[in-house]
């Protein structure tokens, strides 16, 4: 029988420093996870993937940090390559990494596009294919999308519409590596109370956001908690394998498709 429970697991997190990726890779360790690599993207990140990395640690997990911009196949290549040399063969492989713009679509340059395109899109199909070379068998793949793929809003597109490929990315990859045992996801959070929501927000808007807390029927804040998406995330990457193929949007029904 496979053991699809994190006890013993090889992990690797793409943005798991901070926030909540940070909050991942702590939540797996502390379920069991032998060993867990993260990465984090500039010099920026690093006194917080260096606190990440002596958290994981004082849990007795072997841990490991990378710095790499996966906004090319060859860096994701070699994050996944250098996580094998480092701890192993990953059972479970997550990538929380993302950038967010708001913006009209009449005031989006062709370098916004660009860049949202190459975090939010290619990234996250490299990240899959590398995941698909590297797993082992019966192996867990989630991505992080966002609850706007379930909205109708204004000045997200190159966000939500980078973020779309990600789900019709994981309907074929959960075909393609099916055979192996391996199951892939991507979950959906709503606006999350970290700094990757407030750098693109007007006061204004996390005002309404805080205050309107019919956006929300269970939120406390306006906002998702990201202690809130972490059992879902552990969920996912372990007893719940047998759901692959599917964008989940957890956000206290925020939004719904």
């Amino acid at each position: 029988m496979v053991d699809h429970s994190i006890k013993g697991k090889t992990v690797l997190i793409a943005g798991g420093a901070k926030n909540l990726g940070g909050l991942i890779a702590r939540d797996l360790a502390a379920h069991g996870a032998r060993a867990i690599a993260i990465h984090y993207n500039s010099n920026a990140s690093k006194a917080e993937a260096d606190k990440t990395i002596a958290d994981l640690k004082a849990a007795g997990v072997q841990a490991v940090a990378f710095q790499a911009d996966l906004s090319t196949a060859a860096a994701t290549a070699k994050l996944f390559s250098d996580t094998v040399a480092a701890i192993g063969r990953p059972d479970i492989a997550i990538n929380t990494v993302g950038k967010v713009l708001k913006k009209p679509i009449a005031e989006t340059g062709e370098d916004e596009f660009d860049e949202m395109f190459a975090v939010n899109t290619k990234a996250a199909f490299f990240f899959i294919k590398e995941a698909g070379l590297h797993l082992n068998d019966h192996g867990k793949l989630l991505t992080l999308v966002t609850s706007l793929l379930g909205a109708y809003t204004p000045f997200y597109a190159t966000y939500a519409g980078s973020k779309a490929a990600v789900e019709h990315f994981t309907r074929a990859a959960s075909k393609e590596y099916g055979a192996r045992g391996i199951s892939v996801n991507a979950i959906g959070p709503g606006p999350m109370d970290t700094p990757f929501f407030y750098g693109q927000e007007s006061q204004e808007a996390v005002a309404y956001h805080r205050t309107a807390a019919a956006l929300s029927p269970f939120s406390r804040t306006g906002l998702t908690d990201i202690e809130d998406i972490t059992p879902h995330v552990r969920f996912l990457v372990s007893e719940g394998w047998w759901m692959t193929g599917q964008t989940i949007l957890v956000n206290g029904g925020y939004t719904t498709k």
